[in-house]
C-alpha cells in the first residue's frame, strides 16, 4: 500500500532528525511527490514534530539508538578478585560491546588501570587494521574518572565520538550491564583464581563461548557466530566442554 505524503513527511522527518523543510521537499520530489515547504511545516505541527534544529537537539536517547545502532559501541569495567602471594587483589576487566551484534572485545585485565595504560587501549581500539571501534563512531561509557581526557582525545582523533551516560543510570546501556552479569554468573562468580593468568583463561574461555556457542535471547536465541554445523539434523551429538565442564556446548559432529 502506497503512503500518503503526510506519513512519508512524518517518516522522513523522525528518521533523520536533521533534516529541514527543504531537505524533506527534496526527498520527496525524488520520488515523484511535489509538495510545498508549508504544507511539510503544516504536517510537522500537526504531529508534534518540532523543526531539525529543535528537533536534533531533542533526540530521545531511544530515537538516537535507532539511528546510530550499526555505528553504535559501549565500554565498561567489571572488577575480580584474584588470590596472589600478597593476598586478594581486584583486577579490573576493561570491554567493549558492539551494540547491534552483542560482540564483546576484552580491552585489558589490570590491576591497578591508570591514564598510561587506557591511552594504550584506545589506540589498540581504534587500530586502522583490526581496531574493534575502528569501523564505529560512537562510544557509550560511564562517568568514572578511568575514562581519561587523553582516552577520549585519541578515540575523537580516530573518528570515535565517546558519550558521556548520566550518574547511575544502568538502563542506558542495558547490553554492556547484561554482559557482565553473564559471564560473572554463568562463569566467574563459580571460579576462585589463584593468578592472572587464571583469570584471563577463564575470560578468554567465557569469551569464545559467548560468541560461537551460547545462545542469545536478545538476538532470537541465536548464536552471535554459528559454526556450520549450526541447525544440522543429522551426525553425532558431541559435546564441547570449557573450564572443567563449567561451559558446555552441543553441537553435531561434521
Amino acid at each position: 500500500m502506497q503512503e500518503s505524503i503526510q506519513e512519508l513527511v512524518v517518516r522522513f522527518a523522525k528518521q533523520n532528525a536533521a533534516w529541514g523543510y527543504c531537505r524533506l521537499q527534496g526527498a520527496l520530489q525524488n520520488l515523484g511527490r511535489t509538495v510545498s515547504r508549508s504544507t511539510i511545516a503544516r504536517i510537522l505541527k500537526a504531529h508534534g514534530i518540532e523543526p531539525a534544529p529543535q528537533r536534533h537537539k531533542g533526540m530521545s536517547w531511544a530515537t538516537f539508538l535507532e539511528l546510530h545502532w550499526d555505528v553504535l559501541a559501549a565500554t565498561d569495567f567489571f572488577t575480580i578478585e584474584v588470590m596472589t602471594l600478597r593476598g586478594l587483589v581486584r583486577h579490573h576487566v576493561l570491554f567493549v560491546i558492539e551494540q547491534c551484534t552483542r560482540r564483546v572485545e576484552i580491552a585489558g585485565i589490570v590491576p591497578e588501570p591508570d591514564g598510561r595504560w587506557m591511552a594504550q587501549v584506545a589506540r589498540n581500539l581504534t587500530d586502522a587494521f583490526d581496531g574493534f571501534l575502528r569501523d564505529k563512531r560512537y562510544l557509550t561509557h560511564d562517568r568514572s574518572p578511568l575514562f581519561t581526557k587523553e582516552f577520549i582525545a585519541i578515540l575523537k582523533a580516530a573518528g570515535v565520538k565517546t558519550i558521556k551516560l548520566p550518574p547511575r543510570s544502568p538502563n542506558l546501556s542495558p547490553h554492556a550491564e547484561r554482559f557482565v552479569r553473564s559471564i560473572k554468573a554463568e562463569c566467574l562468580a563459580k571460579m576462585i583464581f589463584f593468578g592472572e593468568s587464571q583469570l584471563r583463561r577463564a575470560v578468554e574461555q567465557f569469551i569464545a563461548h559467548y560468541h560461537g556457542e551460547r545462545n542469545h535471547q536478545g538476538l532470537g536465541n541465536q548464536l552471535i557466530q554459528p559454526g556450520e554445523s549450526v541447525g544440522k539434523a543429522d551426525g553425532e551429538i558431541r559435546c564441547r566442554e570449557r573450564l572443567g565442564g563449567l561451559l558446555r556446548y552441543y553441537y553435531r559432529a561434521a
